[in-house]
């Protein structure tokens, strides 16, 4: 028994929910009792240096960005950057703004875990 194939808009939901979940789950262990300086920064450090994918999951964020906005910068009316501009530059602010905003907060809680 096969069901029908779901749409694209489909997968990219439940991917999003899929996605909100392992966030709800980094968030719970941040609101823990038990975290200290030490932890935290590690914590942070995951978020921006994990080598899977290449760059952390502040990277892939900026990536996943910067794909639709080549995607829109190819469909958007009068290829005027509309809304491929916002998206490059949204892309950019979590590369430059939030990723080291993140390698900050974690070097003061914890310098000695640079490398």
């Amino acid at each position: 028994m096969t069901g029908r194939p779901r749409t694209r808009l489909e997968r990219v939901r439940a991917s999003v929910g899929i996605a909100s979940l392992a966030l709800q789950q980094i968030e719970d262990d941040l609101s823990a009792d038990d975290v200290d300086q030490e932890e935290l920064a590690a914590i942070l450090r995951e978020l921006i240096e994990d080598t899977d994918p290449p760059g952390g999951f502040m990277a892939a964020v900026a990536q996943l960005l910067t794909v639709a906005a080549r995607r829109a910068e190819q469909v958007e009316p009068d290829r005027d950057g509309d809304a491929s501009c916002p998206l490059h530059e949204a892309a950019a602010l979590i590369t430059d703004n939030a990723g080291m905003r993140l390698i900050w907060a974690a070097r003061a809680l914890h310098p000695q875990g640079d490398n």
